[in-house]
């Protein structure tokens, strides 16, 4: 389902470690939103839900909600540092359009124009390299 590389689980567990224990894990979700229909979300969470799908990477745990598992399908979470800043970039196989910023994308032909007035990415230019 998903993947992390070795940056992602190394920033993680550094994350999760200030955490002083009341996070379990980090969760992964794909909402509604973002100018190119859907958008990813992440949180710490302090347990899984019922319908998670539940998976561990060494000392970092990911929780999966079941209606995010079909658009998270071979996602590759990696994270990267530039002169840009640093974050999460997500890898995404299912993804048929995504927005300039890698923050939301669409799946299946659905989905907005990725215009900067929609969403405020940054962006006007949609492109699928995310």
């Amino acid at each position: 389902m998903v993947t992390l590389t070795d940056a992602a689980v190394s920033t993680l567990e550094r994350v999760l470690a200030k955490s002083g224990g009341t996070a379990a894990g980090l969760r992964i979700a794909v909402t509604d939103g973002g100018c190119a229909g859907l958008k990813y979300q992440m949180g710490l969470e302090a347990a899984a839900a019922d319908d998670d799908a539940v998976l561990s990477f060494g000392p970092v745990t990911i929780f999966v909600d079941a209606s995010s598992q079909p658009f998270l399908s071979g996602v590759v979470v990696d994270f990267v540092e530039g002169i840009e800043g640093s974050g999460f970039k997500f890898d995404n196989p299912n993804a048929t359009n995504s927005c300039g910023c890698g923050k939301s994308f669409s799946a299946g032909g659905e989905g907005g124009s990725c215009s900067t007035a929609s969403s405020g990415c940054g962006t006007s230019a949609p492109h699928s390299t995310h």
